[in-house]
């Protein structure tokens, strides 16, 4: 698809709100992280600029995430610190603004989502330890609520929401690949984080033994639409090695053929890593989008691609 307008990165962050995706921040992979932000239309496969973040917030690693029609950013490391601030924009004025700090400190490569009107942002890394807890923010209030989190401590993890219930999984922790899988639930009354089955070949039974490459860091996840049907996709990443291999997610729908992940197309690019991944209604089958990122270390590392992922297209028998 178009590439990016703006310069070429990875570790930056995006949100969806109105069926335009926000991507921003990030780092060129030497010297210079960014503030700057963009609009990406998917009926017409533009982009443009859009206020950028206040002059003293460029950062890299960052989270990001939309609810009540409006995009937060926050935490991330601006080459010298590891931050803790957190920004709201409102798309129909354009402005930030900056809110309360996130009340679990300073730290990067943690994850984030929205649900209903309130923001979640959990996990990370803040320079000494991976970390595992998680925090609900109410934008109406301006607050942090602590909700925790049950799953192992990690950082560079991805997330994915659907039938609003959100979904925690991949991330390392001192080199250490994590395997489990969480799903948070707001609306239950008990238990919020419940345990899926684990993404590596673990149990004695038939269903994971391929699940050779599903764990990594650093990935990218978005939710398509395969045969009429909802799943999630991982791809990219690294684990010892950037990749390109693509796991399809079914979500639990109380039967055995629930909770599987299958292997997919692997990217149609440079094995990558930090890229954006998020999902949107698109007009030419796809949906699933995969946005810079970075193949190889230094500047010319750093990517501006766009990449649209098409669940039903067979190129030939086997690509699918």
């Amino acid at each position: 698809m178009s590439q990016l307008n703006g310069p070429a990165r990875s570790e930056a962050v995006s949100f969806v709100i109105d069926n335009f995706a926000y991507l921003g921040t990030g780092w060129d992979g030497l010297n210079t992280r960014f503030t700057d932000f963009w609009k990406y239309d998917p009926v017409n496969n533009v982009w443009s600029q859009v206020t950028s973040m206040p002059d003293s917030t460029a950062r890299s690693s960052a989270v990001a995430f939309a609810t009540a029609g409006k995009g937060y950013v926050g935490t991330g490391y601006n080459g010298f610190n590891y931050l803790s601030d957190f920004y709201e924009f409102d798309p129909a004025t354009g402005n930030w603004t900056r809110k309360a700090d996130y009340a679990g400190g300073a730290r990067y490569e943690a994850v984030a989502f929205g649900l209903g009107n309130l923001g979640y942002v959990g996990t990370g890394f803040d320079g000494n330890n991976a970390l595992k807890d998680f925090y609900q923010y109410d934008p109406s209030l301006d607050t942090w609520t602590d909700v925790g989190f049950s799953g192992n401590k990690r950082y560079g993890a991805v997330t994915f929401t659907y039938n609003n219930k959100a979904y925690v999984v991949t991330g390392v922790n001192s080199g250490v690949m994590q395997n489990d899988f969480w799903v948070f639930d707001p609306a239950s009354d008990t238990a919020k984080w419940a345990e899926l089955r684990h993404i590596s070949n673990v149990s004695t039974e038939a269903y994971d033994d391929a699940y050779t490459t599903i764990v990594r860091w650093n990935g990218s996840a978005f939710v398509g639409t395969s045969g009429g049907k909802p799943y999630a996709y991982i791809s990219t990443g690294e684990n010892i090695s950037s990749n390109l291999t693509t796991w399809q997610y079914t979500f639990p729908d109380g039967t055995v053929n629930g909770d599987l992940w299958n292997e997919k197309s692997p990217f149609e690019g440079p094995p990558t890593t930090g890229a954006v991944g998020f999902t949107l209604t698109s007009t030419t089958g796809g949906g699933g989008y995969i946005a810079t990122g970075r193949s190889t270390t230094g500047q010319a590392g750093a990517s501006d691609y766009l990449r649209e992922f098409y669940p039903d297209e067979t190129l030939n028998p086997n690509d699918n």
